[in-house]
């Protein structure tokens, strides 16, 4: 009979036994239905292209049993693997058996093509495919079939595995780096026994045995310590891409050929030491690395620790032990004395201390008691509580600084993405400088000397010291300044804000405490307290919470009223109606556009309230400066930073902050547009701006700056909105973040500068034969070592 191969899988079967498919342009085979209907799928959608870039590689048969689809829907799984951010959904896949390009490039466009889809990117290095999609279009368990219909596999995506992989990375560097020092230890006595041996009249019969026993101490390390560079160069060239693990490999098997055919031959000398001592060093340097890499990461990891997987949950007066995804809003949750908060919520039971240090750097316990708020990542220091939920898990305070840190760690600064551009190249340049090398010396050289300069090329060369440059830098400083309280929610935002040179302040709650005091209350004519008392406990502004403060502690028996029409009017106050009133208070421009007037003189903050354009109160209230603000000042003015204070405040109350901390450039009584376009004016004109602040109103021009920052017991909208958010609120964080941006810079450059050098000054010696590829190995992984040491060297300079 016959043999043919399915127009699908190519895969080979008796020509009786396929069934024929007239209806293309020639005829098709298929060895079952389920191949037969993938190719309908390709064609229909025009993916026929796929045969073409598969060429006549073997593939899986499609899967005729789809499997279970409805646990992609179900509660659990999507509490644990899905996230939902403005209206989407976005998942984490493995794709399992992707063996090529082609496959990546089926999966994305089949996925891509589905109504509902938004985004997908498959990592062909690990076959992690992204999804983001619609869930009211499209449901994950179409998605996983459409995958599984085209022959390969699904499984969700789980961070918690990322541990367990590194370790096996680790201990499979280490086993094959032991391997390799075993041999390397055995070759280098056979060596020394070789050529001690030469001087001292060795016969060629024992010399052929030392060469043969060289022979498979190289082979074993080689391929197998070796097998990780050959692994890698293999893909590479599948993808079309010459990497560092494809110079070293073929370095050290260039080198082995040759060995293998002077021992043979008889003729010159053998290299199989170099062979095994090009592997083992290069082996080891990559060993170093991943150490390093870990132990930086543990810093930026370190949040995880703060985290935990179940949680006490009070239903029907029984306690359940659920996993932290699964609390939903308003469930009660049972917090144990020394146990970390796993939900933000509300105290409904209990009284007790918690430590925020993790946090917020608060170094004393706070006392939280019935209906006090508490966020998640406290530690509970004393007794037992009860809490009632006021989020989801997704949305608690320690689930989105999760989500910022691993943003931050997927992207990449722009000087990076130029880097990884150029080290592309490297490679191949380093191939031609090489086979340039060998032809050169080959004029004037013989074989041998022309093949071992060469692969000194070859081996010396190292693109990965570029490749490490940046992202090395990059972890340490955001590992730092996570210890620091700073949040960077995209790595990115290190050298943008190394690049700024003007800074604008908001004023309340970023220069100032934010937390105001009543000086004075002048009541002007008798009113009812319960109307000023339901406007201002509707508002969240410094202003209102004072009032209301000072009213619940000095007023008895306040009720809320029905007002009508409140009005909040941004930088200015509120105006309202209530049983035929007209309401209305804030500062003293506001209500002077009323024609309401006030001729008391003050320096501080002022608070007016008139009903029906009769002036019955005024406040004043004094917000006092952080304790840190005149230091950072002066410390920015040292560092040629312009300074910009912007505030929505009164002139009197600007110019007493202003000239409490000599801001000469500072704007008074603006609303949040008039300060979003100042922002995007500041950088119409060439100047790097970051824009701090904490309020609602900071928003509009956060969009506007190069850096927004926000403080972290700012407004949601704020910190939803900003590029880096100060934790512990203070702004000696602002400080510190500025340091951290500048220094890692500046890092960055010395790493780029340090692996360019390298380069420039070894690859000409390694030409010019001062070089062999033992001591072009051992400098090779130097100088990578030397771009991770100088990274780490981060972490102890001082703030």
């Amino acid at each position: 009979m016959s043999k043919i191969n399915c127009s699908h899988c190519q895969l080979e079967f008796d020509k009786s036994l396929l069934i024929e498919d007239n209806r293309y342009n020639r005829v098709k085979y298929f060895c079952c239905n389920g191949c037969k209907g993938v190719f309908e799928l390709l064609n229909s959608n025009g993916l026929d292209g796929f045969y073409d870039k598969i060429g006549n590689k073997k593939l899986s048969k499609p899967i005729d049993d789809l499997g279970n689809l409805d646990k992609f829907d179900s509660i659990g799984f999507n509490n644990k693997y899905i996230k939902v951010t403005d209206g989407f959904s976005s998942v984490q896949l493995i794709i399992d058996g992707i063996h090529c390009s082609a496959c990546v490039w089926l999966n994305e466009k089949v996925i891509d093509r589905l109504d509902g889809v938004c985004e997908v990117s498959i990592n062909y290095t690990n076959h992690r495919a992204y999804i983001l999609f619609d869930k009211s279009k499209i449901k994950l368990s179409a998605i996983v079939k459409s995958i599984r219909e085209v022959g390969y596999n699904v499984f969700a995506y789980d961070v918690n595995k990322e541990e367990i992989n590194s370790q096996k990375q680790k201990q499979n560097y280490f086993i094959k780096m032991m391997v390799a020092f075993v041999g390397s230890m055995n070759i280098m006595m056979l060596f020394i026994t070789k050529y001690s041996g030469i001087f001292n009249g060795m016969d060629e019969n024992t010399k052929d045995i030392l060469h043969l026993a060289e022979f498979f101490t190289s082979i074993v390390v080689l391929f197998f310590s070796g097998s990780i560079f050959i692994r890698g160069a293999y893909y590479g060239l599948k993808n079309r891409f010459i990497n560092m693990d494809f110079l070293v490999s073929t370095g050290a098997i260039l080198t082995f050929i040759y060995s293998c055919y002077a021992m043979v031959e008889k003729v010159g000398e053998t290299y199989f030491d170099s062979v095994v001592m090009i592997i083992t060093f290069v082996l080891f340097g990559k060993f170093l690395e991943i150490i390093s890499k870990n132990k930086t990461l543990q810093t930026v990891g370190s949040i995880d620790s703060f985290t935990i997987t179940d949680a006490i949950l009070i239903f029907n007066d029984t306690k359940l032990i659920i996993p932290v995804e699964d609390i939903k809003k308003n469930d009660i949750i049972e917090i144990p004395s020394g146990e970390l908060v796993p939900i933000d919520g509300d105290i409904i039971k209990g009284e007790s201390s918690f430590d925020y240090s993790a946090l917020t750097g608060e170094s004393l316990p706070i006392f939280k008691s019935k209906n006090n708020s508490i966020i998640s990542g406290a530690i509970n220091m004393d007794n037992q509580v009860h809490i009632r939920a006021s989020k989801n898990f997704t949305d608690s305070t320690l689930s989105k600084l999760n989500r910022y840190l691993e943003e931050s760690m997927r992207s990449k600064p722009n000087i990076e993405i130029k880097t990884n551009q150029i080290s592309g190249y490297f490679s191949v340049v380093i191939l031609f400088l090489s086979l340039f090398t060998f032809f050169g010396w080959l004029i004037f050289n013989d074989f041998e000397t022309s093949l071992v300069v060469s692969i000194s090329v070859i081996v010396i060369a190292c693109p990965c010291a570029l490749a490490l440059a940046t992202p090395m830098a990059v972890l340490v400083g955001l590992s730092i300044a996570f210890k620091n309280k700073i949040i960077f929610k995209k790595a990115k935002f290190l050298e943008t804000m190394a690049k700024t040179d003007t800074i604008v302040l908001d004023k309340t709650g970023t220069l100032t405490e934010g937390k105001l005091n009543i000086l004075n209350f002048d009541v002007l004519k008798k009113f009812d307290i319960n109307i000023l008392y339901s406007l201002v406990s509707s508002q969240t502004h410094p202003v209102s919470v004072a009032i209301c403060d000072y009213l619940k502690k000095n007023y008895k028996n306040l009720t809320l009223l029905d007002l009508e029409n409140i009005q909040n009017i941004a930088a200015k106050g509120i105006s309202a109606n209530f049983d035929d009133k007209s309401i209305i208070c804030g500062n003293r421009e506001f209500l002077s556009k009323e024609n309401i007037k006030s001729t008391h003189n003050t320096k501080n903050s002022e608070f007016l309230f008139a009903i029906n354009g009769e002036l019955l109160l005024i406040a004043t209230l004094e917000d006092s400066l952080k304790k840190d603000a005149k230091d950072v000042i002066k410390w920015l003015k040292i560092n040629r930073f312009n300074i910009i204070m912007l505030t929505g405040d009164n002139k009197i109350s600007a110019e007493n902050i202003a000239k409490k901390l000599a801001i000469k450039n500072y704007k008074y009584g603006i609303d949040p547009i008039q300060k979003a376009k100042f922002v995007e004016n500041l950088r119409l004109e060439g100047n790097r701006v970051i824009m701090v602040g904490d309020g609602i109103n900071d928003a509009p021009s956060f969009s506007k700056s190069d850096i927004s920052i926000s403080m972290g017991n700012g407004s949601r909208l704020a910190i939803e909105s900003s590029d880096i958010i100060l934790l512990d609120n203070s702004l000696s964080a602002l400080k510190n973040s500025i340091k951290i941006s500048k220094i890692t810079y500046k890092f960055i450059k010395q790493n780029l500068l340090i692996s360019l050098a390298y380069n420039l000054l070894t690859i000409p010696l390694a030409m010019f034969g001062l070089v062999i590829p033992l001591i072009a190995a051992i400098s090779m992984s130097i100088s990578s070592l030397i771009v991770v040491a100088n990274s780490i060297r981060i972490k102890y300079i001082k703030l």
